[in-house]
C-alpha cells in the first residue's frame, strides 16, 4: 500500500471516529464535529479523485432495435 492510499484511509478513519465522538457526547462539540467532518471528506475526495472513469467509448443500447424488412 503506498503513502497516498494510506494518508487518504487515516482521514477517512480518523475522521469519521472524530465526528462519531464528537456527535456522541452529551454537549456536542461544533468545531470538532466540524473538524472530524472536514477530515472524513478529504479522505473521500482524495480517494474519489484516484478512481479511473469510465470508458470514454460510446455505449450501445441495452435493447437493439430490429429491422423490419420491407416486402
Amino acid at each position: 500500500m503506498n503513502i497516498s492510499r494510506s494518508i487518504n484511509f487515516f482521514c477517512i478513519v480518523v475522521g469519521g471516529l472524530i465526528a462519531f465522538y464528537a456527535n456522541a457526547e452529551q454537549k456536542q462539540n461544533t468545531y470538532l464535529l466540524i473538524v472530524g467532518i472536514v477530515l472524513l471528506m478529504l479522505g473521500v475526495y482524495r480517494t474519489s479523485r484516484n478512481i479511473p472513469s469510465k470508458s470514454e467509448k460510446p455505449e450501445e443500447p441495452f435493447v437493439k432495435t430490429e429491422m423490419k424488412d420491407e416486402i
